[in-house]
C-alpha cells in the first residue's frame, strides 16, 4: 500500500500550511501520488447589538467560490513544474475537524500543519490537528509550526533551502 498516492492537505492560508503543503507536494513527486487540498471555511454568527438588517450577508456560492480561486492560486504558485503531482482543490462550509474527518475516507493519508499552542491556549482553544490525528481513518503527518514561519525551510529535490 502505498501511503502516499493519494494525500489530503488541509490548508487555512497560513505558513505553517504552506510549509505542509510543500511537504505533501515532494512527497506526492516522489511516490507518483496526487494531492487533495481543502479550505474549511468555519461558519461565524457575530454576536452584536446590531439588528439583523446591518449585518452583510454573503451568499455561500459567492464566498466558496471566492475561497476556491484564492487556494487554486496559491496551490498554483506552490505546486508547479515538469512533474507536479495533480492536484484537486476543495472549499467547503463547516467545522474544520469534521470536514477533514470527511475528506479523508477519500485518501491514504493526511499532511497538516499544526498551529504550535501549547499550554493554556491548547487546553482552552483545541487543536483540529490533535483531533484530526486521534481520529483520522487513515494515517496523518504532522508538520510543526516554527518560530518565525516567515523564514521556512523547505525541501525541494533532496535539498533543504531557506526561504523568506
Amino acid at each position: 500500500m502505498n501511503l502516499f498516492r493519494r494525500i489530503l492537505v488541509p490548508h487555512d492560508f497560513s505558513a505553517h500550511a504552506d510549509r505542509a503543503l510543500d511537504l505533501a507536494s515532494w512527497l506526492a513527486k516522489e511516490h507518483g501520488g496526487r494531492l487533495l487540498v481543502l479550505h474549511v471555511i468555519t461558519p461565524f454568527h457575530p454576536v452584536t447589538a446590531l439588528p439583523e438588517a446591518g449585518l452583510a450577508w454573503i451568499p455561500e456560492t459567492d464566498l466558496i467560490a471566492s475561497e476556491r480561486r484564492r487556494l487554486e492560486a496559491l496551490v498554483g504558485r506552490a505546486v508547479r513544474g515538469k512533474n507536479a503531482p495533480p492536484v484537486e482543490c476543495r472549499v467547503v462550509i463547516g467545522d474544520a475537524f469534521h470536514r477533514i474527518a470527511d475528506a479523508a475516507r477519500d485518501v491514504d493519508s493526511i499532511v497538516m500543519a499544526t498551529a504550535g499552542r501549547t499550554g493554556l491556549a491548547q487546553m482552552v482553544i483545541g487543536s483540529v490537528a490533535e483531533k484530526v490525528v486521534r481520529h483520522a481513518p487513515v494515517p496523518v503527518l504532522t508538520v510543526r509550526a516554527v518560530p518565525g514561519a516567515g523564514k521556512r525551510a523547505v525541501r525541494r529535490r533532496g535539498k533543504r533551502r531557506q526561504t523568506a
